[in-house]
């Protein structure tokens, strides 16, 4: 079978470097070139040695080299235009960038269905992070509280972070009820973190950092605190490369890898 080819859009970021790095090494996957409006040349050598062109203009990138699907890290208000080339040229996409309004990710679905390309939009590619927020909805179930502290490095763009609020998203979702609030809520400290679906998110900023996030549920006597931790950015690999095997045979958007990986329960 031959290889996929991809187009890295989002390149000259830390993960858009991650990926160019580290997709070479896999046969399946072919890097045809790379995008950004930051570029910092015309060619970027990878580390096989082959050569792929660097450019500012995604639509002139799908138009010259057709890759079978771009893979996004880049900024929010990028996403959207990227998905409207994307489609639009029946090129699929994988989505790490987080930050995009509910409005933009139903057009996204709704470009995705019309052009019957496939999107996987996720807010984390790291497979203990996917299981993190699988466990954490299972919990959800059971323990009556809980509360989220989520702690990224001091130049993320977004708070809280796109994980953190998918993880509260899908334990009230999975919890089909609300979770009891403490004896403070509704006192208006400030202190408290921002309330989502009924969870305290509680965002730490700091140099030193990468991603880390812990859910912690209270009850009667016991805690409970589920954990993940991003030691570096190749984490991401094994969750972009999945993605990028499976939405070829998308049609539409899917939101988190947790789908992909079976883990609808």
């Amino acid at each position: 079978m031959a290889p996929v080819k991809v187009v890295i859009h989002g390149a000259a970021g830390r993960v858009g470097q991650v990926l160019l790095n580290n997709l070479f090494k896999y046969p399946d996957v072919r890097i045809v070139g790379a995008v950004d409006l930051k570029k910092p040349a015309d060619k970027v050598t990878l580390g096989d040695g082959s050569v792929i062109p660097f450019s500012s203009d995604l639509e002139e990138m799908l138009l010259n080299h057709r890759p079978d699907v771009v893979v996004d890290f880049s900024l929010a208000k990028a996403v959207l235009p990227a998905v409207r080339v994307c489609t639009s040229q029946r090129v699929h996409m994988v989505i790490g960038t987080t930050g995009m309004s509910s409005e933009e990710i139903n057009e996204m679905a709704r470009l995705a269905e019309a052009n019957r390309t496939g999107i996987i939009l996720a807010s984390n590619f790291a497979l203990g992070a996917v299981l993190m927020m699988y466990f954490a909805k299972l919990a959800a179930r059971y323990m009556d509280y809980a509360e989220i502290i989520e702690l990224h490095h001091n130049q993320k763009l977004d708070a809280p972070s796109g994980t953190a609020l998918n993880t509260a998203r899908g334990m009230l979702a999975y919890r089909g009820r609300p979770f009891i609030q403490s004896d403070d809520a509704g006192r208006g400290f400030i202190s408290r973190g921002e309330v989502v679906d009924g969870v305290p998110i509680h965002s730490v900023r700091l140099p030193g950092l990468m991603a880390h996030q812990e859910v912690i549920f209270g009850g009667p006597g016991q805690t409970l605190t589920i954990r993940h931790d991003t030691i570096n950015r190749e984490c991401y690999i094994p969750g972009v490369l999945l993605a990028i095997k499976e939405v070829a045979k998308l049609t539409g958007l899917i939101q988190g890898l947790e789908k992909i990986l079976g883990l609808q329960g």
